[in-house]
C-alpha cells in the first residue's frame, strides 16, 4: 500500500489525538517494528516458495516451455524464409530441373494458380466498386430533398 503526504498527515493527527503526544513516539516505533517483522515474514514465505518451486523443477519445465515455443527453436524461421521467395504463379527452379514433365505440369499449376489470382482479384474490385457506388447512392439519397418537403415549401412569388 502507498500512502500520500496527506493520508499520513491525517493518520498522524488522528493517532495524536486517539493515543495522546506522550505516547505517540513509543506506538510509531513499536509500528514499525511490527512492519519490519511482516515484511521480513513475507521476504521469508517468498524464498521458501521459490525454494520449493525450485526443488519441483518449475524454472526447468518453464524453461523447456518456452524453448518449445520459440519459432526459432522449432524452425519457424527458415519456413518463413522460404516462404518469402515463394510465388504460386510461377513454377519453380527445381521443377524445371526436375524433368520435363514435372517442369510441365508445374508450369500447368501456375497458370491455373495465376488465373485463380486474377479472377479473385477482378471479383473483388468488382465487389469494391459496386459498394462505392452503393454507398454513393445512398449519401445522394439522403442529400436529396423528399417530396412532401418541397410540396410545403412556398415558391417564389406564391404566397399561403
Amino acid at each position: 500500500m502507498d500512502f500520500g503526504w496527506s493520508e499520513l498527515l491525517v493518520i498522524g493527527i488522528v493517532a495524536l489525538i486517539v493515543v495522546g503526544p506522550k505516547d505517540l513516539p513509543g506506538m510509531f516505533r513499536q509500528f514499525g517494528k511490527f512492519t519490519a517483522k511482516l515484511r521480513r515474514m513475507a521476504r521469508d514465505f517468498q524464498r521458501a516458495m521459490e525454494d520449493a518451486a525450485d526443488e519441483a523443477g518449475v524454472k526447468e519445465t518453464a524453461s523447456n516451455l518456452k524453448k518449445m515455443t520459440s519459432a526459432k527453436e522449432m524452425g519457424l524461421d527458415a519456413v518463413k524464409d522460404a516462404a518469402k521467395g515463394w510465388d504460386p504463379t510461377k513454377p519453380s527452379a527445381k521443377a524445371k530441373t526436375a524433368g520435363p514433365e514435372t517442369a510441365k505440369l508445374s508450369e500447368e499449376r501456375a497458370a491455373q494458380a495465376k488465373k485463380i489470382h486474377d479472377y479473385t482479384a477482378k471479383k473483388t474490385q468488382e465487389r469494391l466498386d459496386a459498394e462505392k457506388a452503393a454507398a454513393a447512392a445512398a449519401a445522394e439519397a439522403a442529400e436529396a430533398p423528399t417530396p412532401a418537403a418541397e410540396a410545403t415549401e412556398p415558391k417564389p412569388g406564391e404566397t399561403t
